[in-house]
Parts: structure tokens; sequence; C-alpha cells
């Protein structure tokens, strides 16, 4: 039986690695958090795959989210640059297989109903993602069912505080966002675009723009050089094609 090998890089920057592993398990996603050449680069990438590492094993019975992967041949997989990563830098998960978002080429008309469905099936089990403004972030699978990846800015909750109830509405005004961009500018679902999202931002969210954002962007991205893959479809488009809707997902 062979061993496991790194096949692709997914993502290399300031934060580390993100690579694709074939083996006899299947394919298997593996961050590594090994910073760069900035000092405390692998500290912060360790933060963000520890709040990761604890949403996925909070969402482990949610179907549209990868489920952690703990295989020790997987974890000390040379990657493509010969080094072998220290298994406290490794976080695995199962692979998706399907297209994010702005890159679609056909959505099911409930998609995005699908898609409101499993961020409340999350919010369910006290878990926000807090980076869903990226459409890079939603993934549309081959069977056309919404899958949610990158939770590194997640937050696990253990109640039904204040903090929480306001991360769950920024989480679904950001789905709610992409359905008005995709069934309006997208040329509508069925010929019936919904109704534009209120720009109404709660105070947590404004004073993150203000006071939180500012110092984490000149951090990210002036002295790590991170990006995040912000950049989603273009406002002209292309347009993924509509298809018949697909209905609740299958249960597993």
């Amino acid at each position: 039986m062979e061993r496991p090998q790194v096949t692709r890089e997914l993502k290399n920057d300031s934060m580390g690695l993100v690579e694709r592993i074939d083996g006899p398990r299947g394919p298997v996603v593996r961050r590594v958090a090994r910073g760069a050449g900035v000092p405390g680069s692998r500290l912060v990438a360790n933060v963000l795959m520890r709040r990761e590492r604890r949403a996925l094993k909070r969402l482990s019975s949610v179907a549209g989210v990868a489920r952690l992967v703990e295989d020790v041949d997987y974890g000390t997989a040379p990657s493509m640059d010969g080094s072998v990563p220290r298994s406290k830098d490794v976080l695995m998960r199962t692979w998706v297989d399907g297209d994010a978002l702005q890159n679609a080429e056909e959505l099911p008309r409930d998609f995005f109903d699908l898609l409101e469905g499993l961020v409340r099936d999350m919010h369910e089990r006290g878990v926000c993602h807090n980076d869903l403004h990226k459409e890079a972030n939603i993934l549309v699978g081959l069977d056309g069912y919404p899958a949610l990846v990158d939770f590194q800015l997640a937050s696990v909750h253990e109640g039904d505080g204040r903090t929480f109830r306001i991360r769950v509405r920024e989480d679904l005004r950001h789905v709610e966002k992409h359905r008005w961009k995709y069934t309006t500018r997208g040329v509508g679902a069925g010929g019936a675009p919904v109704a534009r999202p209120k720009k109404k931002r709660s105070l947590l969210a404004h004073l993150w723009l203000r006071l939180g954002k500012p110092p984490y962007m000149f951090v990210t991205r002036k002295l790590f050089g991170y990006t995040g893959g912000e950049r989603g479809r273009p406002k002209t488009g292309p347009w993924p094609e509509w298809t018949p809707p697909i209905g609740p997902r299958p249960q597993e």
C-alpha cells in the first residue's frame, strides 16, 4: 500500500502551507502552521489553527463541513520542498470536492436557501464562522450542495449571549449579501430577485471595522504579506447557470 504524499500545494503564504495529500484513505487537506520569516507569524498561525480545530470538533456531525483527520502517516508526509512538519503545527481535514462559489459554473435555484440552512445548523451547535464575506469559503459541491471551509476565524460559544447573537446575525447578513449579488446581478434564480439586504451593521461590527480591522489588515497584509483570498466573482460576471432545485441534503 502506497504511503501518503503531497500532490498539490493549495496555498503558501506567511501563515504557512495548505496542501492536498493523497494516500490509502483518500485525499486529505493538511494545514501546516509554520509561519514564514516574519517574527511571530508561526504563533499567529497556530492560534488560528487552534480556532479551526475547536470549531471542526464541534461541527463533526454537520453535513457540509469537513471532518478532522488524525493520521500519523498523512501528518508526516514531506511537503513539496522536502520539509517534514512538526505534529503540533498540523491540522488535517477531509477533502471536499467542489468549486469555490466565485468559480462555480452552475448553481441550483435553491442553493442559497440550502446555504442558509447549513449556516443555521452551524449556529445551533454554538459555532459562528465569522468569515463568510469571502466567497472562497463557500464551496459548491459536485452534488450542488453548499459546504463551508476555512474556520480559522471561527468562534465557539457555550451560551446564547449577546456576542454570539451578534455574530450569528453577521454570518446570516453575509449569506444574504451573496444571495442578493447572485440572484440580482446574476440574472436571478427563477426570475425573482430578492430584496437588497440592509447595510445596517451591529455595534460590534462597526467597532471591528473602525478599530479592529485596520490593525489586523496592517499586521496580516503589510507585515505578514497575507492576502486571505478575499476576491470574489466580479460584479460583471460571468455568472453561473441556474439549474433545477435539488431539495434538502439526503441524510447520511
